[in-house]
């Protein structure tokens, strides 16, 4: 064999290594690089979840609070019915009285 030829096979056998140990250095990456991603992704997930779980949260609190809100008038409400129609009453007789003179 010629010198020429043997330093060709010594180069493709370079580059084969070379080749090679990149492909060992990528698969030895590639794990590492895709926990990080998946963590990444597990704690970009985790806070939207908490965020929209913090929105609905507040959005029953202010249903509560509306609920709250609307009993506490319906109840006032009530309240001021019966003082009317006590007043009413009142006034009723009242009126009554001072057409028929009795006061």
């Amino acid at each position: 064999m010629n010198e020429a030829y043997l330093q060709q096979i010594v180069e493709l056998e370079r580059q084969a290594r070379s080749i090679y140990e990149a492909a060992v250095r990528e698969a030895e990456r590639l794990p590492v690089q895709a926990e990080a991603e998946a963590k990444a992704l597990i704690e970009h997930t985790k806070a939207e979840a908490e965020a929209q779980a913090q929105q609905i949260l507040a959005g029953a609190r202010a249903d509560e609070d509306s609920m709250r809100i609307l009993q506490q008038a319906e109840q006032e409400a009530g309240r001021m019915k019966m003082l009317a129609a006590g007043r009413f009453d009142r006034a009723v007789s009242f009126v009554l009285n001072r057409i028929t003179g009795r006061e």
